[in-house]
């Protein structure tokens, strides 16, 4: 199935709802979201370190890595060199990047030492804390598995819907550089942009018709819902044969995270609060975990993916276990950033790879906050479902840039 592309706004009404949109945030009263609130508080605190520092650096397989850099790459060549990378100027410009993108290493390279010399070459890593805190908080996601179909049926009648013509997206940061990584959708009523609908008036139909547009339709709501928290996934269709379909809009509410919310409820506990713990209890109270799945406002749109692999927010296609998702507001896509956190699995050690900042989501808010993409398969499912992780950080950052 197609995916069916927004209308396009008047240049002037887009305009009009773009100005009374900043306008609207520039009134402190009216900026209301806790977690941006947060996030202007918290900083980002960087300290010079060596790679000596990095406790497993040397024993890091670092392919996957320059993998996924590469991918970056592609990206940052393309932007105007003299813009910043990111809101913080301690991460340099483009231009800093690019020379470092221009000289990355073959991919197929099978020499570990060469590709670890090209790192310490061109970058010198800093430890990321918080203001009162020295770790991060680490989940992960994956790729999941869905069943639906083209068509509507008595099995399959959960739909997954394509962005409305109607949603317009702001990407705050595009027009003051403070806003970077904030975003506000809505729709145009009268040259005004006004907020869209929540979750569950989405749910029960309360969308225009000609917005309301699925895109698949599958046979479990919990999947569903699951799906937009991953944000991408693979429908496997009645004859056998598989859609990949990923992020294409949301409808500008806050997400809230429904684990808290069980937790609030008593019925699940801080300790054993997973991914698969909640998947269990809404599964065995359908008619409760739906009033429990609409605490999360927010509402994930879709499109159909013609790539090998889901794609992230900064329009890459993921490497397993090598893509992190990251807040935007303090980390600019395509950076690399050195882990050192606690594996899922207890028994296991810590994990201790470079990765590269290539998403973010909505549960993703602060200065070391990490979702690290686990790929695609009931191991990935498992890991990414158990993974809240404290730990350490580096980011690596451009040897040419003064601080």
């Amino acid at each position: 199935m197609l995916f069916q592309t927004p209308c396009s706004l008047s240049r002037s009404l887009l305009f009009l709802a773009l100005a009374i949109s900043l306008m609207v945030l520039s009134g402190c009263s009216l900026l209301t979201m806790s977690s941006d609130q947060t996030q202007k508080k918290a900083e980002l605190k960087l300290s010079p370190a060596s790679f000596s520092d990095l406790k497993g650096w040397k024993t890091d397989s670092l392919v996957d890595s320059i993998t996924a850099l590469s991918a970056s790459c592609k990206k940052i060549k393309a932007v105007d060199a003299n813009k910043k990378m990111g809101v913080d100027a301690r991460m340099g410009t483009y231009r800093d990047w690019q020379n470092i993108c221009t000289n990355l290493p073959d991919t197929n390279l099978s020499d570990s030492n060469r590709l670890h010399d090209f790192f310490e070459h061109w970058f010198i890593p800093y430890h990321m804390s918080g203001n009162d805190y020295p770790e991060g908080l680490f989940t992960g996601y994956y790729e999941p598995t869905l069943y639906g179909s083209l068509i509507k049926t008595s099995e399959y009648n959960i739909p997954l819907r394509s962005r409305p013509q109607d949603l317009v997206m702001v990407n705050l940061g595009e027009f003051r550089d403070e806003l970077k990584g904030q975003r506000i959708a809505g729709r145009v009523r009268d040259g005004h942009l006004k907020p869209y609908e929540d979750r569950a008036a989405i749910e029960d139909g309360k969308l225009p018709v000609q917005s309301d547009v699925p895109l698949l339709w599958v046979k479990n709501a919990v999947d569903a819902f699951f799906l937009q928290i991953q944000g991408s996934g693979v429908v496997i269709l009645p004859d056998g044969s598989a859609v990949r379909v990923g992020y294409d809009g949301q409808n500008g509410h806050v997400y809230t995270a429904i684990g808290k919310e069980l937790i609030n409820r008593g019925v699940l506990t801080k300790e054993n609060v997973s991914m698969q713990t909640i998947r269990q209890w809404l599964e065995a109270h359908p008619q409760e975990g739906r009033d429990v799945m609409r605490t999360n406002k927010s509402y994930v749109f879709f499109r159909q993916l013609d790539t090998d692999g889901p794609v992230g927010a900064q329009g890459v296609v993921l490497t397993a276990e090598r893509s992190l998702a990251i807040d935007p507001v303090f980390i600019p896509y395509g950076v690399p950033i050195f882990i050192d956190v606690e594996n899922p699995e207890a028994s296991a050690g810590n994990i201790r790879s470079l990765v590269i900042a290539q998403d973010t989501g909505g549960a993703i808010k602060g200065p070391v906050r990490g979702d690290l993409f686990w790929g695609y398969g009931d191991q990935a499912a498992h890991m990414a479902g158990l993974m809240k992780s404290k730990g350490q950080a580096w980011i690596l950052l451009p040897r040419e840039v003064q601080r």
